[in-house]
């Protein structure tokens, strides 16, 4: 086995070590990036539905609950602006979701699901547990959600939803009194999702790696030819010539020339000393063939 052929299995079992080294902790890293991201989105979003029930409540509702006696204007109630508003974005952006999901809601848009009514339970089971977040395969693909738990913590809720007799006779006329009573202060009634689709961050994710591992391959393709040349032209050439006059000295024949005597690293320290040896051993012969 030749020194090259060493020299190239070696640097490429240490190429594929640490390309493989390279490609686990690029790949952690970035799905780590990119779950981050997701995370930030979807925090983004509860947060704006936070922002607006809030409005709703100190802004909105003060002045129009003069009105609720004669006519109910679901725009009071926090949930249904939070979810209003947020459907004008799912518009625009129909991977992502936001809903208030209630075990028993008024509206009935908001009841809770298999799934959603799950996060509910480990709220009431848990209590605390103020945040949820999750992975889920959804109807569009992978999806991340965060889910916090929707509790009545203001007794003036229970206003329109402890028995229908306390209930606005307006409210009553438009969801009925089957929905939304028997509710219980400080009761965990249900939870606000926001669902965040993961994919696109992801691909993204893989597209980088991609581009980053190719670009690795890429450097070491070339730093394997820069390195065999000089291999080649530094090392195995001179050690060649060497070997090729050695041969030649060992039968007798001291006619090859000698090595250049420039240079200071290793290969012209053992040229010089090749040399040397070469010059001894002529002389040596000579006084052998005078008789000397």
């Amino acid at each position: 086995m030749g020194l090259r052929l060493k020299f190239n299995l070696v640097l490429i079992m240490v190429f594929l070590v640490g390309f493989a080294a390279a490609g686990f902790i690029s790949r952690e890293l970035l799905q780590a990036n990119a779950r981050e991201e997701v995370v930030r989105n979807a925090r983004l979003l509860m947060d704006t539905a936070l922002a607006v029930r809030s409005y709703t409540v100190e802004q909105i509702k003060p002045h129009l609950d003069p009105q609720l006696n004669e006519v109910f204007l679901p725009q009071t109630v926090p949930a249904y602006a939070a979810t209003e508003t947020l459907a004008h974005v799912q518009k625009k952006y129909p991977d992502y979701g936001y809903k208030e999901a209630t075990l028993n809601p008024t509206n009935p848009r908001d009841r809770a699901t298999d799934w959603e009514s799950d996060l509910v339970q480990q709220f009431r089971q848990n209590g605390e547990y103020k945040e949820l977040i999750s992975e889920r395969s959804g109807a569009t693909g992978r999806q991340l959600y965060i889910a916090k738990p929707i509790q009545i913590s203001n007794p003036a809720c229970l206003a329109c939803h402890s028995v229908p007799a306390n209930a606005p006779a307006s409210m009553i006329k438009i969801y009925g009194e089957a929905n939304g009573f028997g509710w219980k202060h400080n009761e965990i009634i249900g939870a606000q999702v926001v669902t965040v689709p993961m994919d696109i961050p992801i691909r993204n994710a893989d597209r980088a790696l991609k581009t980053f591992m190719a670009s690795l391959a890429g450097v070491f393709f070339v730093v394997f030819i820069v390195l065999n040349l000089m291999l080649s032209w530094l090392i195995v050439r001179p050690i060649r010539r060497m070997s090729q006059s050695a041969d030649k000295i060992s039968t007798g024949d001291f006619d090859v020339p000698e090595f250049a005597d420039g240079g200071k690293d290793e290969v012209a320290v053992l040229g010089s000393a090749f040399n040397r040896m070469r010059r001894s051993l002529d002389k040596a012969m000579q006084m052998i063939e005078r008789g000397d």
